[in-house]
């Protein structure tokens, strides 16, 4: 009979505090694939979010994590508005003659080229007005561009498609300015669909509604960024809205002329009358520049005193480097100790059976068993548990990623197949088990290599 066979045999013999044993180590071990998974999740949710379509993020001078945070990931508070004949900075002549046709108000030189426009061939400029909600979600004033010229996933190659309805237009004789498209996690949570009414709250979720609505003429489409959380309007409607307007500024200092925010003048929601120029302001504008033009165009907006530049693929990998990773070493760090707990466990329950098994090992040495064979059998039980408690934490570890598919897919847009493997730390989970089963069974087997063969028999 081999030592496998033997070490088996002796493993079954003492089912219930081998089973206990193995228990932990699965326990352990699952938490590890666990934590793997969910900071695999999470890392690509990062990478797949900073594929976002565009190189630039253009806003008020503050600090640049929370311009990221707000206009990638919706969160945050805006910084401060940038004055809407600035966003005009980065349009070529014709198209800013045709912008301030199209509005109208003051703009000073409309036929001259932005000063930006040379570092923008082949890209664009998209304007985002935010600071309003939709219940819970973050309202989006935006152009129908947004939809039109941005891309999203891994590779920053798919269009954005809608489950219902279409992208917003312009202006619509039917809804006037007042279109809308909601992301897929909005339509769920609030149970919206084309054809409804959403009423932007001023300033903050839960605070007052504006009295004028806008009609969801499309749902996206689930892309896992986080689009799929924000509530977009047209820009047009958003600036016709309530205490939207921008206020008269003090030349000089910058600041707010008290009495000077009041509600445009409109005739109804069909009405084609538009905010002018000089009453408007953008929150953020979203730039898409080649590779040498848009590292200009940085270093020149960041040397104006009141915006700034931003790539978001920078912040997020920021982000990622400060927060992240850190949070994944903590849990990993954590639930190493559960496995090194285990690994005690094992040690505790293969010696405490010692005592019982001391006339065996006598008996076999007698039968010709040298002490080597005997210390080999001890450390292959203590193999076996540790492997066979980390091969059932494994697979439960891997059972939580599709069980989990109903809520993660929703949230992120990624889903978790069985058989992934999350981290280039997952391959090491074997060897770390052989490792930490012959460790534990160390001490067992230099009890067993010393047994007194006269004195158990």
């Amino acid at each position: 009979m081999n030592l496998f066979s033997i070490a088996i045999r002796n493993l079954l013999y003492r089912k219930l505090p081998t089973a206990l044993t193995m228990l932990s180590m699965a326990l352990g071990v699952a938490l590890v694939v666990i934590v793997l998974t969910i900071s695999g999740v999470v890392e690509k949710t990062f990478e797949r979010t900073s594929n976002v379509g565009y190189n630039l993020i253009v806003g008020a001078k503050g600090n640049s994590i929370q311009l990221t945070f707000n206009t990638v990931f919706f969160l945050s508070q805006p910084v401060e508005n940038i004055s809407y004949s600035y966003y005009m900075e980065y349009m070529p002549g014709d198209d800013r003659q045709k912008e301030f046709q199209r509005i109208g108000g003051i703009l000073k030189e409309p036929e001259r080229s932005g000063l930006y426009a040379a570092r923008m061939k082949n890209g664009f400029a998209i304007p985002l007005c935010m600071g309003d909600y939709i219940g819970s979600f973050r309202c989006i004033g935006t152009t129908p561009d947004y939809f039109r010229l941005l891309k999203h996933g891994d590779m920053n190659d798919l269009d954005y498609r809608f489950s219902q309805g279409r992208n917003f237009v312009d202006y619509s004789d039917e809804h006037g300015y007042f279109e809308a498209v909601i992301g897929s996690q909005v339509a769920a949570g609030m149970k919206l669909k084309v054809g409804d009414e959403i009423f932007a709250s001023h300033g903050a979720a839960g605070g007052t509604a504006h009295d004028q609505a806008f009609r969801i003429v499309g749902v996206l489409a689930p892309t896992g960024t986080p689009n799929d959380r924000g509530a977009f309007v047209n820009i047009e409607g958003f600036y016709l809205l309530e205490g939207h307007i921008a206020p008269d500024r003090d030349a000089a200092s910058g600041i707010e002329k008290k009495g000077t925010i009041v509600a445009p003048e409109r005739e109804s929601a069909l009405s084609k009358v538009r905010l002018p120029i000089e009453k408007r302001e953008v929150t953020a504008i979203l730039i898409k520049s080649e590779g040498p033009r848009a590292i200009g165009l940085q270093k020149d907006v960041n040397k104006t005193q009141f915006a700034q530049a931003i790539s978001p693929i920078s912040e997020i990998a920021g982000l990622l480097g400060l927060f992240i990773q850190p949070i994944k070493w903590a849990l990993l760090a954590l639930t190493s100790m559960v496995c090194l707990v285990s690994a005690i466990s094992i040690l505790v329950s293969i010696y405490n059976s010692m005592s019982e098994r001391k006339r065996d090992i006598a008996v076999m040495r007698a039968l010709g068993a040298s002490r080597d064979h005997v210390t080999l059998i001890i450390l292959v039980e203590s193999v076996l548990i540790a492997l066979g408690g980390g091969v059932i934490g494994w697979i439960a570890g891997h059972a939580v990623g599709p069980l989990a598919n109903a809520w993660t897919e929703s949230a992120t847009g990624v889903r978790i197949q069985f058989f992934n493997v999350n981290s280039a730390l997952e391959p090491w989970i074997v060897p770390g088990l052989i490792l930490i089963g012959t460790l534990a069974g160390i001490i067992p087997a230099m009890s067993a290599y010393r047994t007194s063969v006269a004195k158990s028999l």
